[in-house]
């Protein structure tokens, strides 16, 4: 089945993000599923290489470098990029700046949208 998340919280402060890459990955881990996710709003600096986080807390890049492990596809809107700082090398490698036209696609694309 195809997937399309649309995570739109920051990486942080909410559960939202993490809930949403959670889903994911649990789904990308059956071969017959393709899964893309897309960041919206806050949810762009979920792209941002790098993270540090403290001991025993979760780390959202673990998990959006686990979707792309498994062939996923991670798109960050790049006009949210743009409103946060957030410059294309300072992205996870694999995560693509991104439009709502791509967007777009992606939603014609899944059988399955879901938001978080």
């Amino acid at each position: 089945m195809k997937y399309l998340f649309i995570l739109n919280d920051p990486p942080y402060g909410t559960e939202r993000s993490f809930n949403g890459f959670r889903l994911a990955r649990a789904l990308a881990k059956h071969d017959e599923n393709e899964i893309k996710v897309f960041l919206l709003g806050d949810a762009a600096l979920c792209a941002k290489a790098g993270q540090k986080v403290p001991q025993g807390y979760y780390n959202i890049e673990f998990f959006a470098q686990s979707i792309l492990k498994r062939n996923g596809e991670i798109g960050v809107c790049g006009i949210c990029m743009d409103a946060r700082g957030l410059k294309d090398e300072e992205m996870i490698p694999g995560s693509q700046h991104s439009t709502l036209e791509h967007l777009a696609e992606w939603t014609m694309w899944a059988e399955k949208v879901l938001t978080f």
